[in-house]
Order: structure tokens, then sequence, then C-alpha cells
């Protein structure tokens, strides 16, 4: 399991260095690097991001300023030279607090705490969270929503992907949809229906979940579009 991050800093060189041990940590992914907060707002209105590594200050909009006009916070790591921010720091629920330079092994140290942090609440999640049941292979399993990453049209089959397996239920896909959410999943072509929490990236052909490319309907852009900016 990778989180996907952004890097949000005024210095093009400090950017280019935390965006560098961002794509060289084996449980992280960099979705963008940002000179400001507007630039990362709207990245994070397509994308689902799961950690911030935010610098506090910056030209017009401070990085405070940038967390309070967030409805939903990701995780974030603070990247500053000054100490005296760190008290205020936390009062925003940081993960971690990072100055500048950065030493590599306190930067994995942040980035482990990040991980820990996101697997703790998806557990907690998982125990309470939105579920489904389905019957394959003459068993009936229960499947929790948030680990579909899409599901298949396969004949007289929907194919039932998820982060561990996948499954064959007897089923149209309209049937099936009607169990999921309309706020996480979205029907983006005849045979596809995804999970818009799963999308790393999309273009007008394709919307992307790990390295699998499911095909978008001619008329289905503009909805995973409204769809994401939502989530």
């Amino acid at each position: 399991m990778k989180l996907n991050c952004v890097v949000v800093d005024d210095s093009s060189l400090q950017r280019m260095i935390t965006a560098k041990l961002v794509n060289n940590h084996p449980n992280l992914r960099l979705i963008g690097d940002f000179s400001n907060a507007i630039e990362a707002k709207n990245c994070m209105s397509v994308h689902t991001i799961d950690l911030i590594f935010l610098d506090i200050e910056m030209p017009v909009i401070s990085g405070f300023d940038f967390l309070d006009g967030l409805k939903v916070k990701p995780q974030i790591i603070f990247i500053t030279s000054k100490a005296e921010y760190a008290v205020k720091a936390f009062d925003y629920d940081a993960t971690d607090y990072l100055q500048k330079p950065i030493a590599l092994d306190r930067f994995n140290a942040s980035a482990k705490r990040a991980m820990e942090n996101h697997m703790l609440k998806r557990e907690n999640h998982d125990e309470n969270g939105d579920h489904i049941f389905i019957k394959s292979n003459l068993k009936k399993l229960k499947i929790f929503t948030s680990k579909i990453k899409w599901i298949e049209a396969f004949g007289d089959y929907v194919k039932v992907v998820t982060e561990e397996d996948t499954n064959l239920v007897l089923s149209t896909m309209k049937s099936f949809e009607k169990d999921l959410s309309k706020e996480k999943f979205i029907r983006v072509h005849k045979s596809y229906i995804i999970n818009i929490d799963k999308v790393e990236r999309f273009n007008s052909k394709f919307a992307e979940i790990g390295i699998t490319k499911i095909p978008l309907s001619r008329n289905k852009k503009e909805d995973l579009i409204k769809a994401l900016a939502i989530a």
C-alpha cells in the first residue's frame, strides 16, 4: 500500500528535495508538488490525498491558512526551518514536524508514523464500516466497500475486485450498483463501476487504479471530475 502525497513549499529547492524523498520511499506516491496552496487545493479537488508535506511560511496563503480552508484534512507533516511553529503545528493534529534540512532517517520515521496512522484508521473504520454481502463459490462473503477497487461486467457475472482478492458474483451490473454508495462509486462505462477513492489519475479515455486502466465512456469524464471534487 502507498499513501498518495503532495508537497507544498514555495522554495523550489526544498520542494525538489522533499519530492525526491517521497519518490524514493516504497510506501509513498507523489501525486504532485506545488509552490502555493491554491495549486495544491486544485489538485486535491481531483485526487484523493492521504498525506501533505507542508511548508508553513508561504506568501499570500500560509500553511496554517491553507489547512483552515480544507473541509477534509489529510495527514499533515509540516516542513519548516523554524522551531517556534512546533506547538501551533500540533494544534493542527500534525502527524509530524520536520525541520529543514531534512535528514533521511528523520523523514523515514515520519513516513512510518503516517503509514501506521493510516492503517490504524482503516482498521477502525473497517470494524464498523460500510459493507455488503456477496455470494461467490457457494459462500456468503462480507466485503467492506472501502476495499473495493472496481466492479467489472463478466458475462452473466460481475467481477468484484478488492484490495485482497477477486470474486465472481452472479448478478447484473445494474442490480449490483443498487447496493453501492452513489457518493463513492460511479459507473464510468457499461462494463465498469469504480470506487472513486481508488482513482490515482485519469484522462479523457481511462481512469487509473494502480496499474489498471479502466475505460471511460465518452460522456463520463465530467461525471468523474464532479464525483472526485465532492469526495
